[in-house]
């Protein structure tokens, strides 16, 4: 019996398998190595995120043990029990809320001036053309090479005089006047980076210098507002040394300096509600962080070009 080879052979307009197989784009060759050279900088950035991540974890887990895991058990042992006790007596007995809501009286406000006034004058030093603005820069710069530390006795005699050392008022005043230097220093590079015919054009069409500054100024420095405003707030909310050299009373406590009222005067620690107390500020601040990490970037970047 014959076999029609004919039929075994592919119809008109299929491509054969052969074929196929033969424009199959090869392998490339060298993956492996890039792989190898990509291996060291994994390892790198695998180590950076443990040393980053790994405190925190700690510090949360330390939040749940007891007084005696703490001194009977290593240091990186788990909790025997995930209970909340430390945290309702570190909000409790350890007045956290009070002094939760003493660091958001002082902060805010400072922040406010801080960001008003600095923004203000950047805008005046950098925008607007007078006689001895230079000077004036070079002035607030200088600013920032003062020390604090020198400033606080001084400071202190003024505030005692003067009747202000039982409320909150030093510190902002203070948080407020240390961190314009700064604030000023870094808007005026912001305004820097805009050009300058956004301004001139706002002029030709009659706007005057305060609804330039209100229309277009201020908008424009939205993403660096915010970058600054959460660079100064992290520097005010995380001071321990002058909210302790100006807090009087111990009503008056933000949040750093009611930490140390886990500390009796004999040197005991309660570990347990201190973890729990600061677990609650550091997870707050890296809540606000990632909420506004995207303003942050997008203000850093539009600080370092030029318009």
């Amino acid at each position: 019996m014959a076999i029609d080879t004919a039929a075994l052979r592919p119809a008109a307009g299929i491509p054969s398998t052969n074929g196929l197989a033969s424009r199959r784009p090869p392998r490339r060759a060298g993956g492996g190595r890039r792989m190898l050279r990509k291996l060291p900088v994994r390892i790198l950035i695998t180590l950076l995120v443990v040393v980053e991540v790994y405190p925190i974890v700690w510090l949360v887990l330390g939040s749940f043990k007891t007084q005696n895991e703490f001194f009977a058990k290593p240091t990186w042992a788990l909790p025997e029990s995930f209970s909340f006790d430390n945290y309702v007596a570190a909000w409790t007995t350890g007045n956290l809320a009070n002094n939760l809501l003493n660091s958001i009286l002082v902060t805010v406000p400072s922040l406010f001036f801080m960001i008003v006034l600095g923004v203000a004058a950047a805008y005046a030093l950098e925008v607007m053309v007078w006689k001895g603005r230079n000077t004036v820069l070079l002035a607030f710069v200088a600013g920032i090479m003062i020390p604090g530390q020198m400033i606080l006795v001084p400071l202190f005699t003024v505030y005692f005089r003067t009747g202000l050392t039982n409320s909150l008022w030093p510190l902002i005043i203070t948080y407020t006047v240390m961190g314009l230097p700064l604030t000023v220093f870094l808007m005026a590079a912001y305004f820097r980076a805009i050009p300058r015919e956004v301004f001139e054009a706002s002029t030709l069409d009659g706007a005057g210098m305060v609804k330039s500054f209100f229309l277009i100024g201020v908008p424009m420095m939205r993403n660096a507002i915010i970058t600054i405003a959460l660079v100064e707030f992290f520097s005010v909310w995380n001071d321990l040394l002058i909210a302790l050299t100006f807090t009087t009373k111990s009503e008056l406590a933000t949040v750093q300096v009611g930490l140390l009222n886990f500390s009796d005067e004999y040197g005991s620690t309660d570990y347990g509600p201190l973890f729990a107390a600061i677990s609650i500020n550091v997870v707050g601040m890296l809540v606000l962080y990632l909420f506004l990490n995207k303003q942050i970037m997008t203000g850093l970047a539009s600080g370092s070009l030029k318009g």
